[in-house]
């Protein structure tokens, strides 16, 4: 049962970015990092973009080349595949390609409800371990810096990267953290027990399981181990797909965490729905769940939420404490970036006894 809305926005959308080049066209503008930078939100927002049509018979794939930097490679429909509407396979050899590539994008919110500037400073890919983007910032203030983990995407798979900042100007690369394939990564905004704390998203080719959220720890930040399962999707809404959303956030009962599930699609060519579900996690273990959201708390229900480029979609990435909860920032159908007030109580009654 999704809860009340206090407060709701459409801050984003395809059509207030420019694209990288002329021949290219913005079709998301989605799935922000956000975080109270001092008096201020910062919102670190994907941009997907795509070639726009101009061979008949081919279709465009993009990547970042070292050298080059954004370029094309048109190849004939007919030796293509779609899968979905992001991604085609070849048939020559069964492997597969975006049908556009991501980058980031710093956006300053004021105070969280409403776009005050965008910015020109943007986050591209970089070497050949992000040829075909960068995706999907979740932000952590550790240590006095702001952390990012996001999603770095290749011919070697999908594998999670860091980087760090601290003015939102300049950023730090500190490399691939977690291999393919392996996404939704979020840092705890604390130290436990002298170690970093992450929840990380493996995604194995074998399914043995249902999906899982994993947890792990790092004296570092770049060396992962102690590795646990922490939950595993067993509701119909979060059969397909289930990751972390925003960081923890600490309350005094333990650490929420804001967290998303997939519905398993029945069609080809189909997603999935995907909601949102909190667990409360224990204070000191943080790999014990104290409570749960059995049904999903965040659902899409809008027009901007059910239609876009991939339908049916709300996708928590970040979130900010307000006085009365939260404000939770997530990608809308793939094509949007909104934020949706929910009250703490409601979250807290949600997670039952």
């Amino acid at each position: 049962m999704a809860l009340r809305r206090l407060f709701e926005r459409l801050l984003l959308s395809p059509s207030d970015i420019e694209p990288s080049r002329d021949d290219f066209e913005v079709v998301g503008v989605f799935n922000p990092g956000a975080v109270l930078a001092g008096d201020e939100v910062i919102v670190l927002v994907r941009v997907a973009e795509r070639p726009r049509p101009a061979r008949p018979g081919f279709t465009g794939l993009p990547r970042w080349d070292v050298e080059h930097g954004l370029v094309v490679d048109w190849v004939a429909a007919a030796d293509l595949e779609p899968i979905d509407p992001r991604v085609v396979r070849r048939k020559a050899d069964g492997l597969v390609r975006l049908t556009f590539t991501s980058h980031l994008r710093v956006v300053r919110c004021g105070d969280g409800r409403t776009v005050s500037e965008l910015t020109p400073t943007r986050f591209l890919p970089a070497g050949e371990l992000e040829e075909f983007g960068v995706e999907d910032p979740r932000i952590t203030l550790l240590d006095g810096r702001y952390y990012v983990t996001y999603v770095a995407v290749s011919r070697h798979g999908a594998a999670t990267a860091l980087a760090s900042t601290a003015d939102f100007r300049e950023f730090v690369r500190h490399g691939v953290i977690f291999c393919p394939e392996n996404k939704d990564v979020v840092l705890f905004p604390e130290r436990i027990e002298g170690d970093a704390v992450a929840l990380h998203r493996p995604n194995p080719a074998t399914p043995f399981c249902r999906p899982e959220i994993w947890i792990a720890r790092s004296p570092d930040l770049i060396r992962w181990g102690r590795h646990d399962c922490l939950h595993g999707g067993d509701a119909d809404w979060e059969t397909g797909r289930v990751g972390a959303g925003p960081p923890p956030v600490r309350l005094s009962e333990g650490w929420l965490e804001i967290y998303h599930g997939n519905r398993q699609p029945t069609e080809p060519g189909q997603v999935g729905a995907y909601a949102t579900g909190a667990l409360l996690l224990h204070a000191d273990l943080p790999g014990k769940i104290l409570r749960r959201t059995r049904e999903s708390i965040l659902e899409p229900q809008t027009e901007f939420e059910r239609h876009g480029f991939v339908p049916e979609v709300v996708f928590a990435t970040g979130i900010v404490p307000t006085d009365a909860g939260f404000l939770i920032y997530y990608g809308a159908a793939d094509t949007h970036t909104a934020v949706v007030e929910l009250a703490r109580d409601d979250i807290m009654a949600a997670l039952g006894a």
